[in-house]
């Protein structure tokens, strides 16, 4: 990925592996970028985990993500 767009900021590092891999399972080239000196100090965290796309895939990434978001349990009638 020459270029990256953000498609979220999320609090932690695990959260951002799960729609980095939600992601690339369907065919979205994605990637995550966090000031925490590679997991090391996750408190540094703080300011969130950003998840990355490439831009020509942004509007795609951003459908997956909403889908994941409006099929949980929560949803149940």
């Amino acid at each position: 990925m020459d270029s990256a767009t953000v498609l979220t900021v999320v609090g932690s590092r695990i959260e951002a592996e799960l729609i980095v891999g939600m992601l690339r399972s369907h065919g979205v080239k994605a990637a995550f970028a966090a000031d925490d000196a590679g997991g090391q100090q996750p408190h540094l965290q703080m300011q969130g985990v950003r998840v990355l796309v490439d831009p020509s895939e942004e509007a795609a990434a951003r459908e997956l993500l909403a889908a994941e978001n409006t099929g949980g349990p929560d949803d149940v009638e």
